[in-house]
């Protein structure tokens, strides 16, 4: 681990901000990069006295164990020594549907989509911590997942907090990422590690740099891959943002999974998007995941233009009741789950242009 004039390049503890290395104002003795404006002032966990640090599943700077975690991290928790380098593959629709993993081939025998996703935890078991014995047994993803070999395969790595933080300790012990970079997925979005409103600031800037990490050890086994933009503040996209001119990496994705709820659309996600859609390269491909909503996709669209690519489980999910997306929303037309899916397959994709990426990732 790094250190500064004798001291870990650690948050401090007990949220001191004066003697926190990251902090804007910190005192010159301990300063190093001005990464953080202060304290979370909406954290649950301030002044924490629990003792057992190791079984706390929250990263601030009064963990007995942060030095460790700092290492974890590469004793730094800016971004500046991490990149993405990967372009995009050549037939990127700008629809994805995403599959549980299962019947794909009866799927695509009715509708002969050029790309297909899947879930981390269809590929990762949350229980045994260790990839599924489908995807061990020397085939590609696309013979995994039954269809034609000119498929274009995504591993979507998004999932619960304990799936991607179990993904995250035993990546290197069972060389994970090897192992994925074995199956010659077309493409992976590297898991993003979660950044809650009630979590300190330091949990905030390690997941944030966590996100960089596991996307350039995918990249490096020579996946191509696209990272995670995840923020809090401002202070964090223009951080990100900054990065990713200067790294430009093919695309970023953002995952919206969770954001259900329209208070969280209109707080979080539609403002700090906004502000991507201004701030980012304009050639920046744009991937975001968990979007099903007619009027979300239409906002989308006119922030990101024909550089969108949107990814959602929902026309698997509706199919599996025989139901259908529509221009009026979901409709149960009682209809077989090939057919189902096709439907809203082409509906959702209907609602986003045409577009071609050249092989170099641009549009």
């Amino acid at each position: 681990m790094s250190t500064f004039l004798g001291m870990p390049t650690a948050p401090a503890a007990r949220c001191d901000c004066r003697r926190c290395p990251w902090y804007v104002d910190a005192e010159p003795a301990v300063a190093i990069a001005p990464l953080c404006s202060g304290c979370n002032s909406d954290c649950a966990y301030c002044g924490c006295a629990r003792s057992d640090c190791r079984a706390c599943p929250i990263r601030c700077g009064s963990r007995t164990d942060i030095d460790a975690w700092m290492r974890d991290v590469g004793g730094t928790l800016e971004f500046d020594d991490l990149a993405v380098p990967a372009s995009l593959p050549t037939s990127l629709p700008a629809f994805i549907p995403q599959v549980d993993g299962s019947g794909v081939a009866e799927l695509d025998e009715v509708i002969r989509w050029p790309a297909y996703a899947v879930g981390l935890r269809r590929v990762f078991s949350p229980r045994t911590h260790a990839l599924y014995p489908r995807w061990c047994d020397g085939r590609i993803a696309a013979e995994v997942l039954d269809v034609p070999d000119t498929t274009l395969t995504v591993l979507s790595g998004y999932g619960e907090d304990p799936l991607v933080e179990a993904f995250w300790t035993a990546r290197h012990r069972d060389d994970l990422i090897t192992r994925i970079a074995d199956l010659r997925f077309g493409l992976v979005l590297a898991p993003n590690y979660s950044i809650y409103g009630n979590w300190p600031r330091a949990e905030h800037l390690i997941n944030m740099r966590r996100s960089l990490i596991i996307a350039a050890e995918f990249a490096a086994a020579g996946i191509p891959t696209v990272p995670n933009l995840y923020w809090y503040r401002l202070e964090d996209l223009r951080r990100q943002a900054d990065w990713v001119a200067e790294t430009k990496p093919a695309a970023v994705a953002v995952n919206v999974q969770t954001v259900r709820e329209n208070n969280n659309w209109q707080s979080w996600a539609l403002p700090g998007l906004s502000w991507l859609a201004e701030n980012l390269p304009p050639d920046a491909v744009v991937i975001l995941t968990g979007l099903s909503r007619r009027d979300r996709i239409e906002t989308a669209l006119d922030l990101f233009g024909n550089r969108l690519v949107v990814i959602s489980q929902n026309p698997a999910q509706y199919a599996l009741h025989g139901a259908v997306m529509t221009a009026d929303g979901r409709q149960d037309v009682h209809a077989c789950i090939p057919d189902a899916f096709a439907r809203s397959v082409r509906f959702m994709a209907s609602l986003l242009p045409h577009r071609t990426v050249t092989a170099g990732g641009g549009l």
